[in-house]
């Protein structure tokens, strides 16, 4: 069950038992990497909480915190249904070129076809954050770039204490 809110005529955020949500637990794992979440086909509220479950039984991967789920239009290619997105914050083993791997591992677990920039998509993840890594490689750029400029990251964001 999700409990709605509405932000204005443009935005929504979602609450549900595990969006957000907040580990008591202790990680022993080294590098903290804050992921944002998105999709907008299919039933992509049900698509984050399937995420959730494989990545909390990833022993690679502790889940230390979600976001809320905030619900707005797509930006670039606009002729495509609204975005759902959320964050994720976890600690993880894997240093970030292998997370990254990871992650699109788990995209194309998900069904995603990548077709064209901004195409609509079941699942997308991009790591916002990995530690405090500063770099630019031809397939990872970190911080996220525009991540300060994206309203479907910021609002997720703000909820996040770690």
């Amino acid at each position: 069950m999700y409990i709605k809110r509405t932000l204005n005529t443009k935005l929504s955020v979602y609450k549900s038992v595990r969006f957000p949500y907040k580990s008591k637990k202790k990680s022993p794992h080294r590098y903290q990497a804050t992921v944002g979440i998105g999709g907008n086909m299919g039933d992509v509220k049900r698509r984050f909480l399937r995420l959730f479950a494989v990545m909390q039984k990833d022993k690679r991967i502790s889940l230390l915190q979600t976001s809320l789920i905030l619900k707005n239009p797509p930006f670039g290619y606009i002729d495509q249904d609204d975005f759902l997105n959320s964050i994720i914050v976890v600690k993880t083993s894997m240093n970030a070129k292998t997370f990254l791997s990871y992650l699109l591992h788990l995209e194309k677990k998900f069904g995603r076809k990548r077709s064209f920039a901004n195409a609509p998509r079941t699942l997308d993840l991009d790591i916002i954050f990995f530690d405090k890594l500063s770099m630019k490689t031809e397939k990872l750029t970190l911080p996220h770039p525009s991540w300060s400029e994206r309203e479907s990251v910021l609002i997720p964001l703000s909820g996040i204490k770690v």
